[in-house]
């Protein structure tokens, strides 16, 4: 369980995000037409994860926002905006603001993405949302970067993702 700090109070998660050099779990996930998107679509690719409890509140925005402006400058990545909004507000997100270079997915409906990558918070006012996470994986779907964000007010730092693909 990783402890984290919401609001100046410290709330856990599930468990861990994935251990670096370690394959990332599968996971099924529900894409913006309803449809399941899995890891297995994104085979060949370099993989951002980018976990975050809403797309309705400020931070988990900005953090759309800026990794949709970096990942046009990235080769053979694509960048994966998790929560457990419906996809219906993680659409309208992204078409109110003309983001196009991310993939919008949603563990609203087996809620099984939260424990395997250990990000499903399970006290605080966030109980039932994905904490603030970045994970990356190679061509591969190996770990080679992960942050869980300490404070769940706080960016993720977009610099040491990036890093790691260049």
């Amino acid at each position: 369980m990783a402890k984290i700090e919401l609001g100046g109070e410290t709330v856990t998660t599930y468990g861990s995000l994935p251990a670096l050099d370690e394959k990332a779990p599968h996971f099924e996930l529900i894409k913006s037409d309803l449809s399941i998107g899995t890891l297995d679509d994104f085979k060949g690719k370099r993989v951002i994860l980018n976990i975050f409890p809403s797309i309705d509140t400020g931070v988990c925005a900005t953090s759309v926002r800026n990794f949709n402006k970096r990942a046009s400058e990235l080769k053979d990545t694509v960048i994966l905006c998790i929560s457990r909004d419906l996809p219906f507000a993680q659409q309208r997100f992204v078409s109110d603001e003309e983001l196009n270079q991310v993939v919008n997915l949603s563990d609203f409906r087996d809620r099984n993405f939260g424990k395997d990558y250990g990000v499903e918070i399970l006290d605080g006012p966030f109980e039932g949302l994905l904490s603030r996470a970045v994970v990356v994986l190679d061509e591969d779907a190996k770990v080679i970067h992960s942050q869980q964000v300490p404070q769940i007010e706080d960016e993720p730092d977009y610099l040491a993702a990036l890093k790691t693909l260049l």
